[in-house]
């Protein structure tokens, strides 16, 4: 395999690695289409609102508990975060605290400041002796080994306080940012951006409410190799993004697992296929239609097959109101949906 293409399919890994780590699953690896294309639905490029002067200033030392359910002290307002998911990353910079931040891992690819950081991890390593040579003082890691177990316990045996955080929930997410606002110095700024997320969420979940709920299959991913099918598991933020845009939504059947048979799926009959593209990631219509046993699908027959940028959608963070409304607008165009602020 080129180069070029085996980082695609390590950096397309990673992605649903964090997916599945935010929403209580396990890692799996996934191949490429040759000729992948773009979104068809051209993503929102509006952030969140943006917090109006956040105050970092927070009463230090700060004990917090971390959902891991590991307790962490730490002593003083932190000058030199290191950001090891892109979720976290952005949050941190959402909260007004990204001139603090020292390096990320190399999926922390938003904002345009945080991109141009160096990179202390990436698909299930961490250099450690990097953190420390960074005079890091605290760690904000993925759970359910997105950040490796050991990895944490090392750092934290030399002394830097790390806090873990995955969200299975939508509710959880909004938990999560006011977890790393306390762990920042910025719990007001926080709880403000919790707010305004939930008011632009429910606002949009207002909107589809009460009409037709059409059977939607988001695909995270699919194996030509094997035909492995990637969906929201049953307790995922995945699926609950989905249902609050307004579809009837298609999971595997377990609550962790994120394989979902094709036979399963054809009897759901999914009657719009979402497919979460990035741009390592991105298959066609075209390729989805070809498959082998997907076209006595009511989706694939009908033409119900719509694409949408996956990043604002599965990376649980400040971004989740733009992805959920671009997944309403794919779920259910005949809804005038609320502008975006």
């Amino acid at each position: 395999m080129p180069a070029f293409s085996r980082r695609r399919v390590v950096v397309l890994a990673a992605s649903l690695s964090l997916v599945l780590a935010a929403c209580g699953g396990s890692r799996a690896t996934l191949t490429i289409p040759p000729d992948a294309t773009g979104s068809a639905i051209p993503p929102s490029t509006s952030s969140p609102t943006p917090l109006a002067s956040p105050s970092l200033a927070a009463a230090f030392p700060v004990s917090l508990t971390d959902d891991e359910g590991t307790a962490v002290e730490i002593a003083a307002e932190p000058e030199r975060i290191v950001s090891l998911t892109p979720a976290t990353t952005e949050i941190v910079f959402e909260l007004g605290a990204g001139d603090r931040v020292v390096a990320t891992d190399s999926g922390s690819d938003f904002p345009d400041a945080a991109a141009a950081l160096p990179d202390v991890a990436d698909f299930g390593s961490v250099d450690v002796e990097k953190i420390v040579a960074l005079d890091a003082d605290l760690v904000i890691a993925g759970g359910l080994g997105f950040t490796p177990a050991d990895a944490v316990t090392q750092l934290r045996g030399l002394g830097i306080p790390v806090v873990v955080v995955y969200a299975p929930s939508i509710e959880a997410v909004y938990a999560d940012i006011e977890l790393v606002g306390m762990a920042v110095g910025a719990a007001g700024g926080a709880t403000t951006l919790v707010e305004g997320m939930r008011s632009q969420m429910d606002a949009i979940h207002a909107a589809v409410a009460g009409g037709t709920t059409p059977r939607v299959f988001y695909e995270i991913g699919y194996t030509d190799a094997t035909g492995q099918i990637f969906a929201p598991a049953d307790q995922s933020f995945v699926a609950e993004m989905v249902t609050l845009a307004g579809g009837d939504t298609i999971t595997t059947g377990d609550p962790t697992s994120y394989e979902i048979p094709l036979e399963t799926l054809i009897e759901r009959d999914p009657q719009i296929i979402v497919l979460g593209v990035n741009p390592f990631y991105a298959p066609t219509a075209e390729q989805v239609a070809a498959r082998t046993g997907w076209d006595v699908m009511s989706a694939v027959k009908d033409g119900g097959i719509v694409s949408v940028q996956d990043t604002e959608i599965t990376r649980p963070g400040p971004r989740l109101p733009i992805g959920l409304r671009n997944l309403a607008a794919a779920i259910r165009p005949d809804v005038s949906l609320p502008v975006a602020p």
